[in-house]
């Protein structure tokens, strides 16, 4: 038996012994679903109420409308009808969040408000740190949740712009398959399986396969996922819930473009065309496993606790043929065009790059007490808590050799010979610890009035070592990131808020090409103030907006007389202020909607060199919007028409702002059928992204120091079928 079929018959024998268990006390007639009933089951699914974000011991057990902070969250309707497959794609929908090097093939990452999230600190798996360098899966999620704006109290040792969670799907009577294909010919099979074996005890499997004709050449690619939950009722007061999920990967990445010269975009640049490709160019492989157990204890009605423990391990296996810079090439001989960007006349270096065994491991325990009392006539609702977290990382010495030297013009890339040399053994990179304490108190003065206060004491131990094991760098620090806001509530279906934050941020390794490169730089502490407006219109339809201003300190790479030219530091400041509109819910009994509009002043001050002052910051468009409908049509019931409309503005290149990429407007379309088969559920989606096959650069970001261009996905239709068994 093969790997790529083994989640499938995993899933398909729970699917026997579920309805197995299930046959003698359901009858066939009572499980029938017509189609009416169907179409009413995502009645209000795109609006969520809550978030496991509520309990990460800032903002207690608040629904969303009482939160003082902007959380999205994106529901598994809209999952399931939008067909994501990437962390790109996932995110569209939501104005303040853009693409921060995210290449096909290859995990990918984001920025919220302008700021990069840390891919070991910024993504959680059930409200735990996941080692975020994963392929996205959502099979077996029932819904993500994006924090925008500071997460000091929240969690600790974060990036400035949110955070990310994924929420697993929670055990419940399920038996459905998918079966999906796309205009380039891609495989797609999914389940999800679940029963409750006892009225105390429920479990739920997703699994799923996935062949993908890529729509750039020679990056074809594969996974197969399977994802466990269980639910177990201990008793009247105690739950314990575990979750787990494997996946394994494999596909080449495609290589970003790079300025000309350092000024100019690339002409005619090709969304097909496989940067450096080379016949040995092996897939990068990712294998990677998250699992948290949560266990809950209710010592009465206003008293409860939950002790949690997450593990996040991925294993990479890293094989690119790179394109990148022109030290080689000899348009660039002269020393007058930078290395690290592509030669003006469109050359570029292809590098054989390796590096097997790339292990990345996080593990956190949790303990919160919340509870809720009274002093006098003032009532408080209190967290109280203390985390313990420790990421590992193992690496092999990689191979990162030159090889030969092409053009962003060549139809067929020529081919060179590997590279001799072979990874060293692996050794311990990093070992880092994060200890927090946090408190909270939410206290309620009248019916209108509500205070939040609170502080998380972090308590960072970090050490690097080089690839001989030697110790390269010990960071020890401890630091209190306190919390504030005051909310106004004069109708029940109007909040309004203003809060205060303060957060800490790792700091960021120098470039190689810069005076100091591979030093890590101090740990950054941010601030960040926030207002913001929540209106429960109707209970199916709910419209926020907040004005937020986040200072941290500016990395950058600053010029000066050096014989490199630059040394990285960290000076000035970099201001972010912004306004957000999100709409989310049923507008019209027939149409559903979600809506968000984002714009975003983001400036480099202070930092002592003119020309990186007094424009937008690389990286985050001024202007975003991101719109998604779904319309049912009246006389046609079981139908709904899909629709989208995205837009971001000029988005700057250069850290002197000279450059620019343009901005772009890209419309999606879909259409979603439910009906039903013999008394079971049966629905088709139909999705086109890109309609019009608009070309745009969808992302300027940077890696190591780096800067990139990514082009927007061409035209793809996708195709679904998912069948109630």
């Amino acid at each position: 038996m093969t790997l790529s079929r083994t989640p499938l018959f995993l899933a398909l024998l729970f699917a026997a012994s579920a309805h197995a268990a299930d046959e003698p006390a359901t009858p066939q007639q009572a499980r029938t679903l017509p189609t009416v009933d169907v179409h009413a089951t995502t009645a209000n699914s795109y609006r969520a109420t809550d978030s496991q974000l509520d309990t990460f011991g800032s903002f207690g057990s608040a629904p969303l409308h009482d939160t003082p902070a902007s959380i999205t969250v994106l529901t598994r309707a809209q999952i399931d009808d939008r067909q994501p497959r990437t962390l790109s794609e996932l995110v569209r929908g939501d104005a303040a969040i853009n693409d921060n090097y995210a290449p096909a093939g290859y995990y990918q990452d984001v920025s919220i408000r302008g700021f990069p999230l840390d891919l070991a600190t910024g993504f959680r798996f059930n409200g735990m740190i996941m080692s975020a360098e994963q392929l996205l899966a959502l099979e077996g999620k029932e819904r993500v949740e994006v924090l925008k704006g500071l997460g000091g109290l929240e969690a600790g040792v974060v990036e400035p712009g949110g955070l990310v969670n994924y929420v697993s799907k929670r055990a419940a009577n399920v038996h459905t398959a998918t079966l999906g294909t796309d205009s380039h010919g891609s495989n797609y099979e999914a389940l999800d399986l679940g029963t409750w074996f006892t009225p105390d005890f429920g479990m739920r499997v997703n699994a799923a396969n996935e062949k993908t004709h890529s729509y750039i050449e020679h990056a074809d690619g594969r996974r197969s996922f399977v994802s466990v939950a269980a639910d177990w009722k201990i008793g009247d007061k105690a739950t314990l819930l575990l979750d787990t999920d494997y996946q394994t990967s494999g596909q080449r990445s495609a290589s970003g473009y790079q300025l000309l010269g350092g000024t100019d975009l690339p002409r005619h640049p090709s969304r097909t065309r496989l940067l450096g490709y080379q016949p040995w160019q092996r897939p990068v492989g990712i294998h990677s496993s998250n699992t948290s157990l949560r266990f809950n204890y209710r010592f009465s009605d206003n008293w409860n606790a939950q002790v949690s423990a997450g593990h996040s391990h991925t294993a990479i296996d890293d094989n690119v043929a790179f394109a990148y810079g022109c030290f080689y090439a000899e348009a660039c001989a002269s020393g007058a065009t930078p290395g690290y960007f592509f030669a003006p006349n469109g050359d570029y270096d292809v590098y054989d790059y390796r590096s097997p065994d790339d292990t990345r491991q996080n593990d956190e325990v949790r303990g919160v007490v919340t509870g809720s009392f009274a002093t006098g006539s003032v009532d408080h609702e209190l967290n109280v808590g203390a985390t313990s977290f420790r990421r590992t990382v193992d690496q092999r010495a990689y191979v990162y050799d030159y090889v030969g030297t092409a053009n962003i013009d060549d139809r067929a890339v020529p081919v060179f010979d590997p590279s001799p040399n072979q990874p060293g053994p692996s050794v311990r990179r990093l070992t880092s610890w994060q200890r927090t304490l946090f408190a909270i108190d939410r206290v309620h003065l009248g019916e209108t009035w509500q205070v939040l206060a609170g502080t998380r004491f972090v308590r960072l131990d970090e050490r690097s070592y080089d690839s001989d094991g030697a110790l390269e760098r010990n960071t020890r620090m401890s630091k209190s990131l306190p919390q504030a806001a005051v909310l106004w509530q004069p109708t029940a279906p109007l909040t309004t808020y203003l809060s205060y934050g303060e957060g800490l941020s790792l700091g960021r390794e120098a470039p190689y090409w810069t005076s100091n490169g591979g030093t890590t730089l101090a740990p950054l502490h941010s601030r960040q103030v926030e207002a913001g407006v929540k209106y429960a219109v109707n209970d199916a339809l709910d419209v926020q907006a907040a004005v937020f201003r986040i200072r941290q300190v500016y990395q950058f790479a600053r010029p000066d007389d050096t014989a490199e030219g630059f040394t990285f530091v960290q000076q000035g400041q970099e201001v972010h202020t912004g306004v957000e509109l999100n709409l989310a819910g049923r507008v019209t009994e027939n149409l559903r909607l979600t809506a968000s509009a984002n714009a975003i002043r983001a400036r480099a001050e202070n930092t002592g060199v003119a020309a990186y002052e007094g424009h937008q910051v690389v990286n985050v468009p001024r202007w975003r919007t991101a719109v998604y409908a779904d319309y049912s049509l009246p006389f046609a019931p079981g139908l709904a028409l899909l629709g989208g409309w995205r837009y971001a503005g000029a988005n700057v290149a250069t850290p002197d702002g000279q450059r620019r990429v343009p901005a772009y407007h890209v419309f999606d379309a879909g259409l979603r059928y439910a009906t039903s088969v013999s008394g079971h559920a049966l629905t088709f989606r139909l999705n086109v992204d890109n309609v019009f096959n608009h070309f745009y650069w969808r992302d300027t970001g940077s890696s190591g120091g780096d800067s990139y261009l990514f082009p927007g996905m061409p035209r793809l239709a996708r195709l679904s079928m998912t069948y109630d068994f």
